[in-house]
């Protein structure tokens, strides 16, 4: 075969590569692998601790040890560490592979660490005056500060450019300044006091997941056996829809289409749209319920 004939020939299997690849892409096809970091109760033990997982159920993998619970996983925007909460000893960051295990804070109660999509704070909820408020920290740990905010704190959620904080109060979503605490935005979303830490807003804060009682069983007589429901709702505002019945809160896909969460003794991955669903086992552990799976960046 001539060289110019060989060339051509190259040339169009090279569009026709790219054009199933620009097919496979809008159609949805194409989702990168990436890890999923949970906390779950090993078997035949009694304490949760931090295991990752493959988008395709590949590599479970257990990442941390010890007589404390491990839970509350966020991954620092390049994807290689994960800050969690070790229950009753402070926030702690670890390394994807389970390495570099290393102690942000004391105080044995803070809870719901995230890390800013530019990677240099960590905002999460520690106890003042019996209460729970907003705090701020650098990524290292350093210069710990709380938000002057009149409100509660609940779980909090970055916008993108990482100047502000989103966080759950009864019945609203209120956007707050993360260096001084002051109020920007207020949404009207029927988020209960009681689980607005079970609420998380999506990395383009386009909309807020959260878990909130749905109605009780006609035998029901009190709140003994009330039952939940996750919900999904648009920011700034919009009629909320119930997604599932029992399930835990939800961790957000990096470009905010696709949400994980615990239902059912599973991990599962459930498109915002339409699209297909993914249920991922994990073996003999049993995942935790009652935080979000961490979702491993871009």
């Amino acid at each position: 075969m001539r060289r110019p004939e060989r060339q051509r020939l190259a040339v169009l299997a090279g569009l026709v590569a790219l054009s199933l690849a620009a097919a496979h892409t809008a159609a949805g096809v194409s989702n990168p692998t990436r890890w999923l970091v949970f906390s779950a109760i090993p078997k035949g033990q009694t304490v949760a601790q931090l295991f990752r997982i493959q988008t395709t159920g590949a590599g479970l993998d257990q990442i941390t040890t010890g007589r404390k619970t491990a839970s509350e996983p966020d991954f620092s925007p390049d994807g290689k560490r994960v800050v969690f909460v070790r229950l009753g000893s402070g926030i702690f960051v670890v390394n994807l592979d389970g390495s570099g295990l290393h102690r942000l804070t004391t105080a044995p109660r803070d809870q719901f660490p995230v890390w800013s999509p530019d990677g240099k704070q960590i905002a999460f909820l520690r106890i003042y005056k019996n209460v729970w408020r907003l705090h701020v920290m650098g990524s290292t740990g350093k210069a710990p500060h709380r938000l002057p905010l009149a409100l509660p704190g609940g779980r909090p959620s970055w916008t993108s450019d990482s100047k502000s904080v989103f966080n759950p109060v009864q019945g609203a979503l209120v956007k707050v300044d993360a260096r001084t605490g002051r109020q920007l935005k207020r949404y009207v979303i029927p988020i209960d006091l009681g689980t607005s830490n079970a609420a998380t807003v999506s990395p383009n804060s386009t909309r807020v997941a959260y878990v909130a009682p749905r109605p009780s069983l006609p035998t029901c007589e009190d709140t003994s056996c009330a039952v939940y429901a996750l919900y999904l709702a648009d920011v700034p505002g919009g009629h909320p829809r119930k997604v599932a019945n029992d399930t835990g809160p939800v961790g957000w896909s990096p470009d905010g289409t696709r949400m994980a969460f615990v239902h059912r003794g599973a991990l599962n991955l459930w498109p915002v749209g339409t699209g297909a669903r993914t249920t991922i086992t994990t073996g003999a552990s049993t995942p935790a319920g009652d935080a979000p799976p961490a979702w491993q960046p871009s």
